[in-house]
């Protein structure tokens, strides 16, 4: 076994530059939206059409991201990303129209496929094996998830103080500060023949791409997780409103809402102490199943005030489990010597639900007049991702890392 210390510096390195970075390139949007829409004389939803720009050139650069990593590592992508979003963040600082912004976000969601969680999980995959990834993935996680936590009240302190323009320059040299070095000086791929296939060779690689888009299994894990990000991001939109609407303060319905940060924390570390005893799909599929009975129920329930704190507690201990559950089910089954093309293929539709899944609802609740619909939708959406993980699970490879993959595509 390779030295695992590099891997574990990466890791820490990682929980930093994953932390500052969906804080600057993420987070702060929501934050600066109508402070940006009163500097540019445009409607809030035109402005939030910037961010959708972001999620489809991120959804677009997921799978030739991933390839790039199969074969090169990260240290480069990640560097280059790191560096372009730096930049971008002062392009935005710049910009006087709306066309411009749309062009500046287009860019940035590229250099977040670059620098943010895809790539980083890809590379922390590629340097543990099966025992030790799991808490790899969940210090990078658990710390990266407190990123909203910082960077939202620290852009709202700095947006007050200095302007929006200001405020984009401030977390642009700051994030260029941090993880441009970091990500250059300690990004590294695992040594040869570290990993339990052995070298990664181009047509081994090409071999185990063509094996996973063509065994149905992974098409039930597409459906799994793409009905698991639409639900996710449609109640990350919707909640407040949905709470509002019951007639509960607006403070109540933010604090309320705020729990899904705590408990997704929660949620990721009550999964990696369970799958050390129990199967990780069957887990999986159990708290998804919790989180549709919490949707279901909450249109009901909802209407007071600890129904709708149950509910939200229901539904949130699921709400950061795809992340790290997703990675662990895709190296289980197909290895890593393609993780990340593999994984790349299955972000692409994830995080197109995630873009346009919160405009659909929003759609639904308008002819309906009423957010049972959506959240009965919500629900639904988890139960197929329930379904989805058990029929993911119901026929595994056999053999060692790369076996049936491998045969499956003729290569021995």
């Amino acid at each position: 076994m390779h030295n695992p210390a590099p891997g574990r510096r990466m890791v820490a390195v990682f929980a930093v530059t994953q932390t500052i970075g969906y804080g600057c390139l993420y987070y702060s949007f929501a934050v600066l939206l109508h402070p940006i829409a009163a500097g540019l004389h445009a409607s809030p939803a035109a402005v939030t059409g910037a961010l959708t720009t972001a999620v489809l050139a991120w959804a677009a650069m997921a799978v030739p991201v991933g390839r790039w990593l199969d074969r090169h590592g990260g240290r480069a992508l990640m560097t280059l990303g790191s560096a372009a979003g730096a930049g971008l963040l002062v392009a935005w600082s710049q910009v006087q129209t709306l066309w411009q912004l749309y062009v500046v976000f287009a860019g940035l969601g590229a250099a977040m496929a670059m620098a943010l969680y895809d790539a980083a999980t890809a590379v922390i995959v590629s340097w543990f094996d099966a025992e030790r990834r799991p808490r790899a993935l969940l210090a990078m996680i658990v710390v990266a998830g407190f990123a909203s936590t910082i960077f939202m009240p620290l852009t709202g302190l700095l947006n007050d103080r200095y302007g929006w323009r200001t405020t984009l320059l401030l977390l642009a040299a700051g994030y260029a500060a941090i993880a441009v070095p970091l990500h250059a000086a300690v990004v590294r791929r695992p040594p040869p023949g570290a990993l339990p296939a052995g070298p990664a060779d181009p047509a081994r690689r090409r071999a185990l791409i063509r094996a996973a888009t063509r065994d149905g299994r992974f098409w039930w894990l597409a459906v799994a997780f793409v009905a698991h990000a639409a639900a996710m991001s449609t109640m990350t939109v919707h909640l407040v409103g949905f709470l509002a609407g019951k007639g509960h303060p607006a403070t109540f319905a933010a604090t309320v809402a705020g729990l899904l940060g705590v408990l997704s924390v929660t949620g990721r570390l009550v999964l990696t102490a369970a799958q050390r005893r129990l199967r990780l799909s069957g887990v999986v599929a159990v708290v998804f199943t919790v989180q549709a009975a919490a949707a279901l129920c909450l249109p009901w329930a909802g209407a007071t005030r600890p129904g709708a704190i149950l509910g939200v507690i229901g539904f949130g201990i699921g709400f950061g489990v795809a992340s790290l559950a997703g990675p662990a089910l895709l190296a289980e089954r197909y290895g890593t010597t393609a993780y990340a093309s593999i994984a790349g293929t299955l972000a692409a539709p994830v995080t197109l639900a995630k873009a346009a899944t919160p405009l659909a609802a929003a759609v639904l609740y308008t002819s309906a007049g009423s957010y049972v619909p959506v959240l009965v939708t919500v629900g639904g959406l988890c139960l197929l991702a329930a379904l989805g993980i058990l029929a993911r699970a119901s026929s595994p490879f056999a053999g060692s890392d790369h076996a049936a993959p491998l045969r499956a595509a003729g290569v021995s």
